[in-house]
């Protein structure tokens, strides 16, 4: 089953800042940004947050699950949580922060 755009939708709307969230469409389901740096999955209308000391404080209310098969564990956030954890936007925005950015390759001189 693929993520809904309205689902997607949902979520930013939720998380309140959309200059700093983003989505982007990989293969039915969505990669989530929060400032250009990949801090989650939404897969099968459901919000996964990467598993990094930044989000720690999750360990106690959220379950672990793999979005899809073979993929690494993640946060479960449930749809009702979204409301209710008070700190979720800095917890994406402290992922965000401790990702390094990417190195650019260097280009091929013609």
């Amino acid at each position: 089953m693929s993520t809904s755009r309205d689902f997607t939708e949902y979520v930013l709307n939720k998380l309140k800042n959309r200059a700093v969230f983003t989505v982007k469409s990989m293969f039915g389901e969505y990669a989530m940004y929060a400032n250009s740096k990949v801090v989650g999955l939404i897969c099968d209308n459901t919000l996964y947050i990467k598993i990094m000391p930044e989000s720690l404080e999750l360990e106690k209310v959220c379950e672990k699950d793999a979005p899809y098969p073979g993929a690494k564990m993640y946060y479960v956030v449930a749809e009702e949580q979204l409301d209710s954890l008070p700190n979720l936007i800095d917890i994406l925005i402290s992922i965000a922060s401790a990702i390094p950015l990417k190195k650019k390759k260097p280009g091929i001189q013609v």
